[in-house]
């Protein structure tokens, strides 16, 4: 019967709004109120100068790229091409950075590059694809019908309470009725769709929507279908009762085992722990994380292989990680402007005061990660992936990962008729946010 309901009330939507697609233009089908925002601002024929040209794609210009290859294996896909590899590896540092490439503009001819691809870096924020992972994962499990596991991401609501404060990153929160956007922290008593909070994970990168979702991954792997019908109350009380152990290891399985199902080992890719000291409660960290090129590009060519969870959920996946906000980094470079770009960022790094009490943030001098993987898609068929890891002291890496990205889209996108924009290494390039 509550599968019966949930199939009415999406029938619903799809009679009321038509068949609604997003990013921008999909408030209707996520109820992702920022969404909304944009969309009618546009409609209101207003500028939005945040984003660029290449962030107004709709759903029907984001595919998954690699459908063809879907039955081939990973490792046959990422061999490296001699002459493409040599070009890469020119334009990379000789330490502090490692680089993984894959021209996917030919699809019948893929041109594979690496440059000491296995080596591991401490993640960062870009961990947060592996809880990204983890949702669709155990919501596969406890609901097998798509249309009904979409309804149950716009329609199911959770609070943040501890797990989601400590976080120095703001989110966007809009109010559709006062037509008044503020950004602030997120607090205990915040209340947001599964589809908010993962996009509060993403687009701005926030620690405590990442806690909050790992947290709901946890409890789907917990409580199997009662999820649809627990409450915080419930919830807590499970951690509670749960010996602190016992916790620790399902944790620890809901974001690494889906990883290990994509043959991404740990060695290559794992995560740790919650993303917010609050959230560490009942729950301890282990094994630490740790990511590299390699593993970080199994994932992604698998996510367009349409081999993550099931290939409705790597298309999800890929929208979700489609950026519709400010970008950063690697993705800031203007040589990617025009392009549709699937990005995520993450930095850790720390300073000892003692040896320099100058240290600033993002270049840490004790160590100081810098990671940007990205997904690229220009209008003229040129298509790539780019899985950047590195780890420079007492320097922001903003801006060579800004360079790196004008200088790899050069080679990749050789056959642009348009006219290449230089762009230099800023040394002054601001980098605020994961």
């Amino acid at each position: 019967m509550k599968h019966l309901l949930y199939i009415f009330l999406l029938a619903f939507t799809l009679l009321s709004f038509g068949v609604i697609s997003y990013p921008i233009d999909g408030y209707e089908s996520t109820g992702i109120k920022r969404l909304y925002q944009i969309k009618k601002l546009r409609q209101d024929g207003k500028k939005y100068t945040r984003i660029p040209a290449g962030a107004y794609k709709n759903l029907e210009d984001i595919k998954l790229n690699l459908t063809t290859s879907a039955k081939d294996s990973v490792n046959t896909l990422l061999v490296e091409d001699n002459q493409f590899a040599k070009k890469i590896k020119a334009l990379i540092p000789n330490s502090g950075y490692s680089v993984a490439v894959l021209d996917m503009t030919n699809t019948d001819s893929l041109k594979y590059a690496a440059y000491k691809e296995q080596i591991g870096y401490q993640p960062g924020s870009v961990g947060k694809i592996a809880v990204l992972n983890a949702v669709f994962t155990e919501l596969a499990k406890i609901c097998p019908d798509w249309e009904e596991r979409t309804m149950y991401l716009k329609d199911i609501k959770v609070s943040a309470r501890y797990w989601g404060t400590g976080d120095h990153h703001t989110i966007p929160v809009y109010d559709i009725e006062k037509d008044k956007l503020t950004k602030r922290q997120v607090i205990a008593s915040d209340v947001f769709s599964l589809y908010e909070w993962l996009d509060h994970m993403v687009s701005v990168s926030n620690n405590g929507a990442a806690s909050v979702m790992y947290r709901e991954a946890l409890l789907m792997r917990a409580f199997k279908e009662d999820y649809f019908t627990l409450t915080a109350e419930k919830a807590e009380q499970f951690f509670k009762d749960t010996p602190r152990d016992s916790l620790t290891n399902l944790s620890h399985a809901v974001v690494n085992e889906p990883l290990r199902t994509l043959g991404i080992t740990e060695d290559e890719w794992r995560l740790g722990g919650f993303f917010t000291r609050p959230a560490e409660k009942y729950i301890s960290r282990k094994g630490g994380s740790i990511g590299t090129p390699k593993g970080l590009m199994k994932f992604l060519v698998q996510l367009e292989q349409g081999n993550v969870v099931d290939k409705n959920s790597s298309l999800e996946m890929k929208r979700i990680l489609y950026l519709t906000d400010r970008r950063i980094r690697y993705a800031a470079s203007p040589r990617l402007d025009s392009a549709a770009v699937y990005f995520k960022s993450g930095s850790y790094y720390k300073c000892d005061r003692q040896k320099n009490p100058d240290c600033k943030d993002y270049a840490g001098n004790v160590f100081n990660y810098m990671n940007s993987v990205i997904t690229v898609e220009h209008d003229n068929g040129v298509k790539y992936i780019v899985c950047l890891m590195s780890n420079v002291l007492n320097k922001n890496s903003a801006g060579a990962h800004m360079y790196l990205a004008s200088k790899i889209d050069d080679i990749i996108n050789t056959k642009d008729n348009q006219p290449k924009q230089e762009v230099n290494l800023d040394e002054n390039y601001k980098d605020k946010d994961d």
